[in-house]
C-alpha cells in the first residue's frame, strides 16, 4: 500500500511548490519515490532530525533547499515546512518552526 503525503497549510504546500525550478522537480522525484518506499530514503535524500522529524534534502541548480516532515501512523507523510538553505548549518529557528508543527500535528492526530 502507497504513502499519502499532505501539506501542513495551503500556504507550506505553495512555499514549496514556488520553489526555483530545480529543486521543486528534484521535490517532486523524491516524494514520488517516498509515496513507494516510505519516507526514509536514507542518505542522501533524507535525514532524521530526532523525535520522529525528518528533512528532505533538495539540491539543484540553483541552491539547496529543505522541506521538514513527519511520519504518520497508517502510511501518511505530512510536509511541514520549507526553506532554501543559505548557510553550511541549518538555522535553529527552522529546526523550531517545524518540531512545533510536528507537535501540533500529532496532537490532532490522536
Amino acid at each position: 500500500m502507497d504513502y499519502t503525503i499532505t501539506y501542513y497549510s495551503e500556504a507550506v504546500q505553495n512555499d514549496i511548490l514556488d520553489l526555483p525550478d530545480t529543486l521543486a522537480a528534484r521535490y517532486i522525484v523524491l516524494t514520488r519515490r517516498m509515496i513507494v518506499l516510505g519516507p526514509n530514503l536514507g542518505a542522501p535524500h533524507t535525514k532524521p532530525f530526532g523525535h520522529g522529524l525528518f528533512e528532505l534534502r533538495l539540491k539543484g541548480a540553483e541552491g539547496i533547499a529543505r522541506v521538514f516532515f513527519c511520519a504518520l501512523v497508517g502510511q501518511r507523510i505530512v510536509m511541514l515546512h520549507s526553506f532554501v538553505k543559505k548557510s553550511e548549518k541549518t538555522p535553529r529557528r527552522e529546526c523550531e518552526l517545524a518540531e512545533a508543527r510536528m507537535k501540533e500535528v500529532k496532537r490532532a492526530d490522536t
